[in-house]
């Protein structure tokens, strides 16, 4: 019965608008020609070069593109003169450790703001857009904050444990994270020892990562739990147990008895259907329909139908994503124009499909932040809300204003952002409508760009008012036509949507 839920969409019905939102939603969006390429490969090979992107040339990311030496521990060395300095009360000595300490959290900060243009360079530049789309993902969902770490190269180890795992297996990766010394410090697992219990990762393991809140577990399984991870720790950039902290005790954990270490703590949860689908949710959210209030019966079914998928293929990530984005439903009317676009997804998308300049990667960043989402600086471990919380006045605002950056380069007076020269040719986006002569009929262009941009057909009356619009600044579609056209449709409200 939930297997019928993802029944996959007939060919035939794969058209140029279901290519786009494809694009849009399994990854950053595309340009018009990119659509038309994938539409004219049919769902199987579209889905496939998507999904199996393995194919796709990218540039490796390498281990050593960030510094790692900046936030290092102290040596043997460096430990004996703070000890002894503070010892004898050195003052001199203190004050001058405390400012080459203040030196590398300097130098560390600037670290971590170039890291975050890397990655948003990255997303818009990707051959692999799915890759960095589920590594958006988990960044999201095992959510760690730079603040609470201050060491720029573990968010950047971690970013790419995640784009190792993007759409690998996902019990795997769960291993992994209890590994990664981002998430042990950000959860305080490195004061996590078998004669003082830290219950920070074992909660959050359970309630945010794998179970969900209050799904078939109780405090004593949590307590348990944290007994399993004790002795879990880092030694500068790498994983170290402390087996001297560890608990080697027999536990009880939701139902299971053994010795359990972090690793058999998790084989517990990811045993649990709970665990199948309670990603199959966070995955449909992310992917299919971001819906607020009670789930509908068709919704039940498509998740449950996922996380049965999930279960079937000891949670291979690839099928599952192949399944959704190839189903009849992930493509119905219902699910287009569904999902609230993120801050990275409004700004990378408008790049990627529209073709704009990148401008300049700090203004993006400092966009997206305002916007709601500063990646690397999560609000909280449960990460970003989405969806609604996105859309506020002061949001809003900000949303048009970077829109408008992309498309013409000129900033609002009251952000820092540089003002940008770089002319914008938009006239790709009409190429394929061109007549004989060269010019593009106005009402064939207007439609078309708001079909391609709003991702379905246009209302008449939305029809009529950018008719209007257009007309009333000439009566040929040229660049600067093009140019005003996207303007006013990028500040729609249907715009936020994909």
């Amino acid at each position: 019965m939930f297997e019928d839920a993802l029944k996959p969409l007939p060919e035939k019905a794969f058209d140029y608008l279901a290519a786009v939102h494809l694009l849009n939603r399994a990854g950053f969006g595309g340009t018009p020609s990119q659509a038309r390429a994938l539409a004219d490969m049919g769902l199987n090979k579209a889905v496939d070069q998507l999904v199996k992107y393995e194919s796709q040339p990218v540039e490796p990311v390498k281990a050593d593109l960030f510094d790692n030496s900046i936030m290092s521990p102290l040596t043997d060395e460096q430990r004996e003169t703070v000890r002894k300095a503070r010892l004898s009360n050195d003052e001199e000595v203190l004050a001058a450790l405390q400012r080459d300490r203040n030196r590398k959290q300097s130098e560390d900060r600037k670290q971590i703001a170039e890291l975050q243009k890397w990655w948003i360079k990255r997303m818009i530049e990707t051959p692999r857009p799915l890759e960095e789309k589920m590594t958006l993902f988990f960044h999201g969902h095992f959510a760690t904050g730079y603040r609470t770490i201050e060491d720029s190269f573990h968010m950047y180890q971690q970013n790419q444990l995640f784009r190792k795992f993007a759409t690998g297996n996902f019990a795997q990766l769960a291993h992994r994270i209890i590994r990664d010394p981002a998430m042990i410090k950000y959860l305080d697992n490195d004061e996590n020892q078998k004669s003082k219990p830290n219950e920070n990762l074992a909660r959050e393991l359970m309630e945010l990562f794998t179970l969900g809140e209050g799904r078939g577990y109780t405090e004593d399984d949590i307590k348990a739990g944290a007994l399993a991870l004790t002795g879990y720790t880092f030694k500068d950039d790498t994983f170290y147990f402390n087996g001297n902290n560890h608990d080697t005790s027999t536990k009880n954990i939701m139902g299971k008895s053994g010795q359990f270490d972090g690793d058999g703590f998790l084989d517990v949860i990811l045993a649990r259907n709970e665990c199948a689908e309670f990603m199959a949710g966070k995955l449909f959210r992310f992917f299919v329909n971001d819906f607020s209030g009670d789930m509908s019966k068709e919704q039940k079914a498509f998740i449950l139908a996922m996380a049965n998928k999930l279960r079937a293929s000891k949670y291979e990530l690839k099928p599952l994503l192949d399944a959704v984005f190839s189903s009849a439903y992930f493509y119905s009317a219902q699910n287009r124009g569904a999902i609230i676009k993120s801050p990275i997804q409004l700004t990378v998308q408008a790049v990627r499909s529209l073709r704009t300049p990148v401008r300049e990667l700090s203004a993006l960043a400092s966009a997206t932040d305002l916007m709601g989402q500063n990646v690397f600086f999560p609000p909280n471990v449960k990460g970003w809300d989405g969806g609604r919380s996105w859309i506020n006045t002061s949001t809003l605002f900000i949303r048009q204003n970077v829109l408008v950056y992309l498309l013409t380069g000129r900033k609002p007076d009251m952000y820092e952002w540089q003002a940008s020269d770089i002319p914008f040719d938009a006239t790709h986006l009409v190429d394929h409508l061109r007549q004989p002569d060269g010019s593009v009929d106005m009402a064939s262009g207007i439609e078309y760009l708001l079909r391609f941009n709003l991702a379905q057909s246009p209302s008449p009356l939305r029809l009529q008012q950018v008719m209007a619009f257009a007309k009333s600044r000439g009566e040929r579609l040229d660049n600067d036509r093009i140019i005003a056209v996207l303007a006013l449709t990028t500040a729609m409200p249907e715009y936020q949507l994909c």
